[in-house]
C-alpha cells in the first residue's frame, strides 16, 4: 500500500485570476478540501485548497500560491495527493483504488488471470482493468460482489468469478 493517495487533478484555469478547475476523485467531491494541504506526487509543491464553486465535471477552486491564469494553466494535469493517514478509514468492503492496482487476480479455481492495471469508472460502477500473460488485450472486470467476491489486501490477491466468456 502506498503512503500517499491521489485525491484529485488540476484540469486547467477557470477565469483569469488564478482560479482553476479541480477534478476530485473523492467519494464526496467537496471532501477534497477537507484533507489539509494537497501536494504533487513528488512532494515538491503543496497547496491549501479553497473551493469556490462548481463547473461542468469539476469543482472550481483557489490553490495557495496560484495567482494568475498562466500559473493555473501551467499546473494542468497535475495530480494532487494526500498522506494516507489523513484519509478516513474505510468499511471492510470498500477500498482505495491505489490499493487495488497491482494486485494479482485469480479465478475461483486458483488459476492466475492477471494483475490489476487500473480501476476505471465510466459512470455506472467501477471496473478493474486486468492485464497479464495470455491476454491479447486488457480485460475490464466489473468490480461487483458477484464478479469479485474476495479482495485480500494482506496477501495482495483478488479472487474473481468473472462472467462467462470474459477471459
Amino acid at each position: 500500500m502506498t503512503d500517499k493517495i491521489c485525491v484529485g487533478a488540476i484540469a486547467g484555469a477557470f477565469g483569469v485570476r488564478g482560479e482553476l478547475r479541480l477534478k476530485s476523485f473523492t467519494a464526496t467531491p467537496e471532501d477534497i478540501a477537507t484533507y489539509g494541504p494537497l501536494e504533487t506526487e513528488d512532494g515538491a509543491r503543496s497547496f491549501a485548497v479553497t473551493l469556490t464553486g462548481q463547473t461542468t465535471n469539476a469543482l472550481t477552486a483557489r490553490l495557495s500560491g496560484v495567482q494568475s491564469k498562466e500559473e493555473a494553466d501551467a499546473l494542468r494535469g497535475t495530480q494532487l495527493y494526500v498522506a494516507r493517514d489523513r484519509l478516513p478509514s474505510l468499511p471492510h468492503d470498500e477500498y482505495y483504488h491505489a490499493d487495488l492496482i497491482g494486485l494479482e487476480v485469480f479465478d475461483s479455481g486458483g488459476a492466475l488471470l492477471g494483475r490489476v492495471k487500473a480501476v476505471l469508472n465510466h459512470g455506472a460502477s467501477d471496473l478493474l482493468e486486468i492485464h497479464g500473460p495470455g491476454l491479447k488485450s486488457t480485460v475490464l472486470l466489473p468490480f461487483t460482489r458477484a464478479a469479485v467476491p474476495t479482495v485480500d489486501l494482506a496477501t495482495g490477491r483478488i479472487v474473481a468469478d468473472p462472467p462467462e466468456g470474459l477471459f
